[in-house]
């Protein structure tokens, strides 16, 4: 749905696109790779507004980066 605009469950075009976010408490939508919000990885969400189909993405390279150091290998 980022890269297409359209759904790939029934092709609707209309998509909302969410934001990640970083709140206190563990709250938003991201990745922790640390004990501060400053080290989160934002996670923007692409919903269909017809059927409710969702896609998360990592849309930062460096972010991609940060999360390959920590969990692979």
């Amino acid at each position: 749905m980022r890269n297409t605009h359209s759904c790939p469950k029934c092709r609707s075009t209309d998509i909302i696109r969410i934001p990640g976010k970083a709140g206190g408490f563990g709250s938003g939508n991201n990745i922790s790779l640390g004990a501060t919000i400053f080290s989160s990885v934002l996670v923007t969400r692409y919903l269909c507004a017809y059927c409710g189909f969702g896609e998360e993405w990592v849309e930062d390279r460096s972010d991609l980066e940060k999360l390959r150091a920590k969990y692979s290998g």
